[in-house]
């Protein structure tokens, strides 16, 4: 997937605890742990405000975007 989400990352900097963060926000640590190791389509986006505001982080500290080579190599194959 080309979004990567660090909110692992964000987790360990606060020394926050993702049970801590689970019931502050809302969201069962299942679903939490789904979305730390990106395997989700999508977060509401009520959701990342509510982790951005338990956090004190912005959605940029929280995802970023990286190519997958695949995609790259199709972008960059010349049209016949």
């Amino acid at each position: 997937m080309s979004i990567v989400i660090t909110l692992d990352i964000m987790l360990a900097k606060r020394k926050a605890k993702s049970k801590d963060l689970a019931a502050a926000i809302g969201i069962t640590e299942q679903n939490l742990s789904l979305l730390k190791q990106g395997k989700v389509k999508g977060v509401r986006l009520e959701t990342l405000e509510a982790i951005c505001r338990y956090l004190d982080c912005q959605p940029g500290d929280l995802l970023s975007y990286q190519p997958d080579n695949s995609a790259a190599a199709t972008e960059a194959d010349p049209l016949p």
